[in-house]
């Protein structure tokens, strides 16, 4: 009986196969360096009561608000994959749908943070920066954000 369930694992050692300390295999969730904008529709008023742009670095995403059912809204200005720890420019504006007049103006420098979504060791690094967009404060981090 002991050979019998020492020679599967001998064979295993002698191939060079083990349980123990084995790798773990890379997930296979993609990313792409960005950044982030996140906020309330609730904040801006009524359905699609405003459109928020963003922009990094000279390239802008907008969208309108959102529901005010909803609990969140976001946009993203991606960012090339090889450009590291940086810091970007931020601008964000925030118009009213219905005068287009400005509701909400900020800008800032953004400072990257290397993400590993599959784990260090497994690709692909992304950079990225996530802000919120407050009616009252502009940018601000989203730490803390409920989403009620």
């Amino acid at each position: 009986m002991r050979r019998t369930v020492l020679t599967p694992l001998l064979a295993l050692a002698l191939t060079g196969c083990s349980f123990v300390g084995q790798d773990t295999p890379c997930a296979q969730a993609d990313a792409d360096s960005a950044v982030s904008l996140v906020w309330r529709p609730s904040d801006f008023g009524g359905r699609d009561a405003a459109t928020v742009k963003l922009c990094v670095d000279g390239t802008c995403r907008e969208r309108a608000s959102g529901d005010p059912d909803d609990p969140f809204g976001s946009v993203s200005v991606r960012l090339p994959d090889d450009i590291g720890a940086s810091t970007v420019p931020v601008k964000l504006t925030v118009t009213s749908a219905e005068t287009g007049d400005p509701v909400v103006m900020d800008s800032t420098r953004a400072r990257l943070t290397e993400q590993h979504p599959n784990g260090t060791s497994c690709p692909p690094t992304v950079w990225t920066a996530t802000f919120r967009a407050d009616p009252d404060k502009g940018l601000t981090s989203p730490k803390g954000m409920r989403l009620q």
